[in-house]
């Protein structure tokens, strides 16, 4: 995998690139609020995180890979029903938040990133409670 010279080399260039993705995803995320059914930003911020999972993989930092796992997936889901409410919007955004705050905490020496995942799970479960009710929503009108 790595010798003990290329990983903090890689640790680096992975807290840079997690950045720059987290901007990303939050571009992408004002255009979702905007238009709640932008397939185009959902992509992007599925492609953002599956990028940000695999790069946290390689360098096994299991909390970040784990969760952008889960919320790319539950994306996927709710492309698949139409447009995202307001309230998933804004869960979606503060997992993001959480995120950036997640990649600010990990040791850059060690590549360590030991935290309570209970915020993970909160968000998570709250953005999943989301999703199924956009499953038992009527269609809008119009």
């Amino acid at each position: 995998m790595f010798n003990g010279n290329d990983r903090p080399l890689a640790l680096a260039d992975f807290l840079i690139e997690a950045q720059v993705l987290l901007t990303t995803a939050e571009e992408c995320l004002t255009h979702l609020r905007l238009i709640h059914h932008d397939e185009d930003a959902i992509d992007c911020i599925v492609k953002t995180l599956s990028k940000l999972e695999r790069r946290a993989k390689a360098l096994t930092i299991a909390p970040i890979a784990g969760f952008c796992q889960t919320l790319r997936n539950l994306l996927r889901q709710a492309r698949n029903l139409g447009a995202l409410h307001e309230p998933a919007v804004e869960i979606l955004k503060d997992c993001f938040s959480l995120l950036a705050w997640q990649v600010e905490l990990i040791d850059p020496h060690t590549g360590q990133l030991t935290l309570d995942d209970s915020e993970q799970k909160l968000l998570i479960t709250s953005f999943t409670e989301q999703i199924e009710a956009m499953q038992t929503a009527p269609p809008p009108l119009g």
